[in-house]
This record gives structure tokens, C-alpha cells and sequence, in this order.
């Protein structure tokens, strides 16, 4: 049987906070012992990040138990952006279906070596990864899994909460860390599935790359990228004019193997420099000749619209309802973007036919897959939902 239960507490005492959080989960378990409990905590909450986790530890007895500290932390439909937090997230799976992944990057004289990967890590099946921005290569490593475990689904998110490398806290049971990453792997046959909005709308129509070399494109549908723009540009409306020359993105596609493309499809990056005497631009990935692109425009309603559609579209369809959620949203969102707090938390929380039981904290980057592959995000709000027994066939 599964259940779900989600607290936050915004006292300022960490002893008071955890006694709420820990008082509340034991009450709506219904005294099931979780295998899962993952923790997100204000930067007020640093010192006793150890404290915390022993007694969460001790009164909860999960099987595994990850957190970090952020610079906002989510629970249920809240965003705490100010002021001490702590959001505490538990989950009963039934049992040997969890265990914690303690990971973290040796620099050596033949490059950085990867210690802490098991030996016998599933092939499919879910890894929720905590990671230190200072300290690990998230991105080598999103690239490793692609690479060895394409099947292995990693959402999650880098700490938020440092003003300097070493300031971060990551929690691996009842150890904290400083450096690295720590996670949960979650079995396959958990009632787990992922959702990302990357806040972009797209603008124009998707073209094929003809010419490219790296991060650099050179032609886009056998004329040049800025010849392209100049062609949007031309047709667009005052307010999409505005938006192209305040930040603009692309969207490169990532699987090919479609006869259309729609959101989820495309992987949005920064356009990173253009040179107006070749027309070419630069893109915050690398890129292919034969890979489709289409230019993206961002501002606070193209990432309210994509959020409102992506969590619709997942929480609740004709074949699974989720029930719970663990959310990894961009430090650049919230009331900087959005001119309000609790967009993205109070958004997914609500969107299905029953509140969610929902945690989660603004990362210094988000973790979530586009197109089957993981890769590490900015401005984005990546989801990892949960739901009954009996979605488990039907997941996406």
C-alpha cells in the first residue's frame, strides 16, 4: 500500500520545526514506517542540518532518508523565500524499494573519478539526486547515465543555500556532507513519473540545422540563424519583438524519431552570442548537423502557460493520478519572476482533482529528462509524481 505525507514548518527554532514536521508526518502515516523521507531546509536551518536528520531518523525510522539546504523551500501549496523553513516529504512504497546513494567526484592525476556508484545500479527505475553545484560535475554525470543507464530516469537538483562553495548541507541518512551529491533509487516498479516545464514558448517554425560545429550554429534550414530571426522579427507582434530581444532561447530536439514536435520535445538553452558578420549564433549546447531547432521566447506568462499545461498533463490524465510530488524549481522564478510567491508550488498543488502531498526547493539548477535523456536545466520546474499501486502500468 502506498501513502504519502508532506509538512513544513516555519518556526525559527530547528528543534520546534522538526517536532512540528515530524509530529505532523507520524499523525497522517498513520504509524506506517516510510521508506523514503526527503528534507528541504532554509539556510537558518545550516547549523542543525544533523540535529534534524537524527531526529527525523529516530521518529520516523525510514529506510532511506536524502535533504539538502536551499534559498526557498516548498510545502504543499507554500514557497518560503524568506525567513527559516524546513519541508519534510515521506513516502511508503511497501517496502525494499529505496535504498541511498552517497556519490562524490576525486579529483586525480588521470582526471576526476566518480566514487560511490554501485556496482550493481539499476538499469531502469528512478534516482532522486541532491548535488553540491561546487563540488560535483552534475552534468558529466547526467551525461555518464545517458551514456551507460539510458533507461535509469534522474530527476532532482542542485543546493541553493551557499554564499560559497563548502556552505552547502546534503544529507545521506543520518551523515551530512558538505561536497558531492547524495540520492534516493527508487525501483521501477515505484508509481513514480517525471515532469519538466522549461518556461519557454516557441516562436517561428522549427528548422533543420545545415551547418554547425559545437555550440555554434551556422545555417538553420540552408540560410543563416540571424536570417532566420530577422524573418521572425519581421512578422511578429510589438510584444513578441520585445521578449526576442530581451532573452532569447532555442529548442533543439532531442528525439528526432517524430512526425511532429510539440512541448517536451525540445531541449530550451540561451542563444550565447551571435556575430552579425557570418549570421551565425551560439547556443548553450552542443549541437548536430540533421538536429531541428525553433527559436523560444521567456517571460512570466509563457512559464505560467507551460507550467499550467505540463502539471495538468501529468498530474491527472485518463491513466494515472498522481498523488504526491517532490518539486525542483529554478532560483530565477518565484517572486522574481512571477511578481508573486507560490506560483509553482501553489500551481501543482492544485491542479489535480485532490491537493498533492507536496515538498520541494528552489535549485542553483533542475534535473529532470527531455526527449528520454537527463540533462541539467535553468529556469525550469522539474517534477518527480507519484501516484497508487495501480498506476504503476500506465505511467508514460
Amino acid at each position: 500500500m502506498t501513502k504519502y505525507a508532506a509538512a513544513l514548518s516555519q518556526h525559527p527554532s530547528a528543534v520546534e520545526a522538526v517536532g512540528e514536521c515530524a509530529g505532523s508526518l507520524l499523525e497522517r502515516l498513520d504509524g506506517m514506517r516510510p521508506d523514503v523521507v526527503v528534507l528541504f531546509a532554509s539556510e537558518h536551518h545550516r547549523g542543525s542540518a544533523n540535529d534534524i536528520a537524527d531526529v527525523l531518523q529516530t521518529l520516523l525510522e525510514p529506510e532511506t532518508l536524502i535533504g539538502t539546504t536551499a534559498a526557498m523551500v516548498a510545502g504543499n501549496d507554500l514557497e518560503v523565500e524568506q525567513g527559516p523553513a524546513l519541508s519534510v516529504w515521506a513516502a511508503c512504497l511497501g517496502g525494499s524499494r529505496a535504498r541511498t546513494v552517497r556519490l562524490d567526484a576525486v579529483p586525480g592525476s588521470d582526471g576526476v573519478r566518480l566514487e560511490g556508484w554501485p556496482d550493481d545500479l539499476m538499469a531502469s527505475g528512478t534516482l532522486i539526486l541532491l548535488a553540491d553545484p561546487f563540488s560535483f560535475p552534475t552534468g558529466d554525470f547526467l551525461e555518464l547515465c545517458n551514456r551507460r543507464v539510458a533507461g535509469l530516469t534522474v530527476v532532482g537538483g542542485l543546493a541553493s543555500a551557499a554564499r560559497a562553495p563548502g556552505d552547502n548541507v546534503l544529507i545521506a541518512d543520518q551523515r551530512t556532507y558538505a561536497t558531492g551529491a547524495v540520492g534516493v533509487m527508487l525501483d521501477k516498479t515505484v508509481p513514480a513519473w517525471t515532469a519538466v516545464s522549461q518556461g519557454c514558448r516557441p516562436i517561428g517554425r522549427p528548422f533543420t540545422i545545415t551547418d554547425a560545429e559545437r555550440n555554434v550554429v551556422r545555417g538553420l534550414g540552408g540560410t543563416t540563424p540571424l536570417s532566420r530571426l530577422q524573418d521572425i522579427a519581421a512578422t511578429a507582434s510589438d510584444d513578441e519583438r520585445a521578449l526576442l530581444q530581451a532573452g532569447l532561447h532555442v529548442g533543439i530536439v532531442v528525439d528526432e524519431h517524430r512526425a511532429e514536435f510539440a512541448r517536451g520535445d525540445f531541449l530550451v538553452r540561451n542563444v550565447t552570442g551571435a556575430d552579425p558578420d557570418t549570421g551565425a549564433i551560439g547556443v548553450g549546447e552542443l549541437v548536430e548537423v540533421g538536429q531541428t531547432l525553433q527559436f523560444h521566447v521567456r517571460d512570466a506568462e509563457s512559464a505560467r502557460e507551460d507550467l499550467r499545461l505540463v502539471a495538468a498533463s501529468a498530474v491527472h490524465t485518463p491513466e494515472h493520478q498522481a498523488r504526491a510530488a517532490l518539486l525542483f524549481t529554478c532560483n530565477g522564478r518565484g517572486t522574481h519572476l512571477f511578481g508573486r510567491p507560490h506560483h509553482d508550488a501553489a500551481t501543482l498543488e492544485r491542479v489535480g482533482d485532490d491537493a498533492l502531498e507536496l515538498a520541494g526547493m528552489s535549485c542553483a539548477g533542475e534535473i529532470g529528462p527531455v526527449g528520454g535523456r537527463a540533462f541539467l536545466h535553468g529556469f525550469t520546474a522539474s517534477m518527480l509524481l507519484f501516484g497508487d499501486e495501480s498506476s504503476t502500468l500506465a505511467l508514460p
